[in-house]
């Protein structure tokens, strides 16, 4: 079940990735180009963070394996905190660099025209992101795959895939792509925030 459950939310992240990828090539190469390259930066950034969310995911576990709830909602507590900081860190960094970093990707100027939109996007999202992946984590070390699913589907059909192709219909470009994806970062921050808050995952079982 937990395995049929991370495929369907590896499943939804994909779609939307794919749509916003097809949705930008609409606007033809140089906007491709430079969603690409901010979209491999997010990727990378998730994949820092996530190594925050996987300390929460064995901390939660072993805490809540071992019958301690209280301990598994400080471990929750603390790693959302630090991953937050983190996030709000790198974001910082990313903003100041605003205009000398994307030359290290590429020299087009009309990618670098491009780039800034989902460049400041990115920025913007970063703290938030940093709470949703550290609290993927904590649910993650609860066994709640089966909540994460259903928030991760239900913010993938009602945030980022109706946006990302409302973008390419009205011709809002990369800002309409970004949106989406801040959308569904604001989803699933809504839905693992009010799953964490209630308590409900602590009895899950890890």
């Amino acid at each position: 079940m937990l395995g049929r459950d991370l495929v369907v939310r590896t499943v939804a992240f994909q779609a939307c990735f794919v749509s916003a990828a097809a949705v930008a090539a609409r606007f033809g190469a140089a906007a491709l180009a430079a969603h690409q390259v901010v979209l491999q930066l997010w990727s990378f950034l998730a994949l820092l963070l996530d190594s925050l969310a996987i300390a929460a995911q064995a901390l939660v576990g072993a805490a809540l394996g071992a019958g301690d709830a209280s301990l598994a909602r400080a471990v929750a507590r603390r790693v959302t905190l630090s991953s937050a900081i983190a996030a709000g860190g790198l974001a910082a960094v990313f903003a100041l660099g605003a205009s000398a970093l994307p030359e290290l990707f590429t020299d087009d100027s009309s990618v670098l025209a491009a780039i800034g939109v989902p460049w400041w996007f990115l920025v913007a999202q970063l703290p938030f992101a940093g709470i949703v992946f550290a609290l993927d984590g904590v649910l993650l070390g609860a066994g709640d795959a089966a909540f994460m699913r259903t928030a991760t589907v239900v913010s993938a059909l009602v945030g980022f895939l109706p946006l990302t192709w409302l973008s390419l219909v009205f011709g809002w470009g990369l800002a309409g792509i970004w949106s989406s994806l801040s959308m569904f970062i604001v989803l699933r921050l809504v839905f693992v925030g009010w799953r964490v808050v209630s308590g409900r995952w602590t009895g899950t079982g890890a």
